[in-house]
Parts: C-alpha cells; structure tokens; sequence
C-alpha cells in the first residue's frame, strides 16, 4: 500500500530532494523516527562522554579501557545476543523493545541514585589489595577493573547502549518499517536528528562541568543520570505510539498480505546468520571500523587525562568535542551524505568513510609520533607538542564520528533491508552487537598483547605499532564494501521493478 502511494505521490522539487525528501504523507513517520534518534543519540553523548570520564579519571586510567572493551564488555555482548535471540523467538517485536530497554533504563537509575553515591562503602577496598599482592603490580589495570566495579559496570552499559539501542532497537525498528528506496531518502534526515541530539548533549555537559565545578562530582552524574531517565521514558512512550499505528495498519492488511513463518531454534538461528553472505560483509565493515577507531581513540585519552587530570575538566571538554561533532555531522547529513548517496550510489557513499577513517588516523599517529620522536619520550611531551597532538586527536575523534553518523550509518542499514526477516533479527543481533564489540575487543587485546610483549604499563608506548594495523583492517573493511556493493545492486533494482510494476 505504502509503495503504492509512493508510486503516485507528486514528484519532490530540486531543492527539496535535496533538503527534504519527503512526501507529505510520510512527514509523520519521518517526524517520529527524528524524536527517537534524537533521544537515543542524545543519551549515547551523556552516556559515552561519562563513562569516558569516570574510566579516565577516576582511578583506571586509559590503560583500562582495553581491558574493559577485550574481555568485560566483549563477554556481556555475546550472552546478550544469545538471550536475545532465545527471546524473540517467545514475544513480539514490540515487546522485545521493551524487555531489551527498561534495564538500561533501571541500571542508570540506580547507578545515579544509588550506587555512585555509595561507592565508599561499596568498593572491596581490601579484597583488592589482596589480588593485587597475588597477582603484582603489572596486572595493577586487572585489579582495577575489579576494585570500581561500579563505574565497570557503567562502562558496560554505556558501551552497550550504542549496539543494542541505537543500532538493535532503533535502527532494527527503522529497517522494518522502510524499503530500501525510502531508506536513500530517510536516513540521513535521521542522523541529522541524532546530530542534533549529540549537539544538545555536548553543551548539557559543558553546562555541567561548569557550573557543578566547586562540587563534588556526584552532583554531576546525579543530574545527567536524571535527564537519561527522563530520555528514555521519552523513548518508551514515542515507540509505544509509533508501534500501536503500524499495528492498526497491520490489522487493515488482507490476510494474505501477513506475514507468516516458523520461528527457527537458537541453534539453527545462528547456522542460518552465519552462512549469509551479506551479513558477513556487514560484519567486516562493523569490525573495521571499531578496530581502526579504537586503535587511535586509547592514545588519545590517555594524552588527554595528562592534560586534563579533573573529572569535570576532562568532561567539559568532551563536551565541547561532542557539540563539534554534532554540528560538522548535522551539516554533512542536511547537504552532502544523502546527495552522495543518491547521486554517487550506495558503493561510493560507503568507500568515504574508511578513506577519510585511514587518512585521519595516520595524521594523528604521525604528529604523535614525530613528537616523541623528537624529545626521545613517549609520555613527556612539550607543552606545545602536546597541544599539538590533542588537537589532531581531536579532528580524528570529530572525522570519524562525523562520518559514522552520516555515511557509515546509514549505508550500514540500508544494507540490512533487502535480508530476510530472520537475518534482520538476529543478524543484526549478531552483527551491532557483538561484532562491533569483537571489532573493538580486537583492537584491545593487540593493545594488551603489545604491552604485555613489550613489558610496559603505557599504551603511549605501543603507539608506533598501530599504524600498520589500522591500514590492513582499513584495507579489509573496503573490500568488505566492494563485495555487498555488487550483491546489493540487484536487490535495488528488483525493488525498482517492484515499485514501477
């Protein structure tokens, strides 16, 4: 019926095709589907831009991020696709959302409200220092990790909220509701709202950081906590209505036009995701970019807990990455992602984001690098050499989100519509949730594996490795697209068929 529409509606002007590529009929579900990004990028700022702080500056260091990321975070991701997965065979895809998002919901409550406050009391001061007896002081980030299982725990959650709610909830929900032609005009409108999210978000904490800066931090996580809550009941309610209107639609369909299929077990869920073609080529690209962000982002931080050694000044400036990259972000997605897209094709629009992903990478690598080179040091660094070295790190954190957001994004779930509603659950299960993880696990453990190898405790003293790293996953992210381009043309012009028949 939609397509039917489609096919009659009157033809978009030349400048709205390119600002606004929407029909009057669909402006409601363009509208609905904005509020959500929105909300759901707006919490990912807080989330990411918090646990980024509390890992950094409240006792682990950046050195515990690869642990976190290769084993904590990486184990957690996995249970929850399988439990996913079980799951959706039993309920509805309305209730899925719900059962997956009300314990993010529950668990920032309680970390504002309850545990952050606590911490004293509740961190096993003294079962710590008798692991790291045992263990000795070069597994000193290990025992961390255990000693704050608080912020561990948040720092799960956090890392968690972009695969499973932004890329599962949201970006499942989005594929399910448009075809492949409406998703070439959608999508980057609503990473636009996301943009716009972020943007709102960065200047929230800088306000924070700000204004909460003779006050203990608790006062800072209580606020942003109490806003996340608000978010996300936000969220709950946009669904809940968007949903309830599909269902009525849903009801007026002919019988025959519903859809019907067994539900396939756990085990032969995960034989029919692992022998897709595509879902693989969708996984590389994922792991690709998780590998080659990560490599360079774990350097970065920990410069910038050097230079910014207080929560709420490491914060603050988060803050401000954040509303840059929001801002660069809005403006690629309004006029240049969805005209590259539709004019360049969807190989072209794919292939900009591990180019410009590379060639900002080596940037930042190459200045850091010079520098050290220079003063003969990989962690004392001369003031302005330093500052240096931020501001690179700074452009490639704002690069690559920007293109994330705009490109990346957008070519990644465009490439889930064509597959058929069982790879689209599960797989995209499989793939936003513990590929991305995996990609990013990956990176920790070559990080992990170097310093043990090297027999240092600084990530700053790997960094002359990773350059070569980044190439080769950056090299097999790109071939990746070059494959799904060729299997995704067809798909695209049966719907074309489909459409004008």
């Amino acid at each position: 019926m939609i397509l039917d529409d489609e096919c009659h509606s009157p033809t978009l002007s030349k400048w709205r095709k390119r600002l606004w590529p929407v029909h009057h009929f669909e402006n409601r579900k363009v509208f609905s589907l904005l509020l959500l990004k929105f909300c759901v990028s707006f919490n990912y700022a807080i989330l990411h831009s918090t646990k980024d702080t509390l890992i950094v500056t409240k006792g682990f260091g950046a050195e515990a991020i690869p642990i976190l990321k290769g084993w904590f975070v990486l184990s957690f991701a996995f249970l929850f696709m399988l439990a996913y997965s079980k799951i959706s065979n039993h309920i509805s895809r309305s209730h899925l959302f719900y059962v997956t998002l009300i314990p993010f919901l529950l668990f920032f409550v309680i970390y504002g409200f309850f545990l952050y406050p606590n911490r004293d009391f509740l961190t096993p001061e003294t079962s710590a220092e008798k692991l790291l007896a045992f263990l000795g002081q070069e597994r000193e980030h290990w025992v961390i990790v255990y000693k704050n299982w608080m912020d561990s725990l948040f720092f799960l959650m956090a890392e968690l909220w972009g695969g499973v709610v932004i890329g599962l909830l949201f970006w499942g929900f989005t594929n399910r509701i448009n075809t492949i032609q409406e998703a070439s005009r959608f999508y980057t409108i609503l990473s636009a709202g996301g943009h716009v999210g972020i943007i709102v978000a960065g200047q929230l904490i800088w306000y924070c950081a700000h204004n909460f800066v003779n006050n203990e931090y608790l006062l800072t996580i209580q606020y942003l906590m109490g806003i996340v809550t608000v978010v996300n009941f936000i969220i709950l309610g946009v669904y809940w209505l968007m949903d309830r209107h599909l269902d009525q639609e849903k009801a007026a369909l002919p019988q025959e036009f519903k859809k019907k299929g067994n539900k396939l077990s756990l085990k032969e869920s995960l034989m029919h995701v692992l022998m897709s073609p595509s879902l693989g080529c969708i996984a590389l690209m994922v792991i690709g970019y998780s590998i080659s962000v990560n490599m360079v982002e774990v350097i970065w931080k920990a410069t910038l807990k050097i230079k910014y050694p207080d929560s709420n000044d490491y914060q603050a400036f988060m803050g401000v990455v954040s509303s840059i990259t929001g801002c660069l972000s809005l403006f690629l997605s309004l006029f240049v992602g969805g005209n590259i897209i539709r004019r360049f094709g969807w190989g072209f629009g794919a292939q900009l984001t591990p180019i410009v992903l590379g060639a900002v990478s080596i940037i930042f690598l190459g200045a850091y690098l010079a520098n050290v080179f220079l003063i003969d040091s990989p962690e004392i660094v001369g003031t302005a050499a330093f500052s240096l070295v931020i501001l690179c790190g700074a452009i490639h954190n704002v690069a690559c989100k920007s293109m994330k957001y705009c490109l990346f994004d957008p070519t990644k779930e465009m490439a889930y519509i064509s597959l058929d509603e069982e790879t689209k659950v599960k797989g995209k299960a499989a793939v936003d949730v513990v590929g991305s993880r995996f990609g990013k696990s990956g990176s920790s453990w070559i990080q992990v594996g170097l310093m043990e190898l090297m027999g240092v405790s600084s990530v700053l003293s790997i960094a002359h490795y990773l350059a070569p790293l980044i190439l080769i996953s950056v090299g097999g992210w790109m071939f990746a697209i070059y494959i799904l381009n060729n299997r995704l043309q067809p798909n695209a012009a049966q719907e074309n068929i489909n459409q004008t028949a």
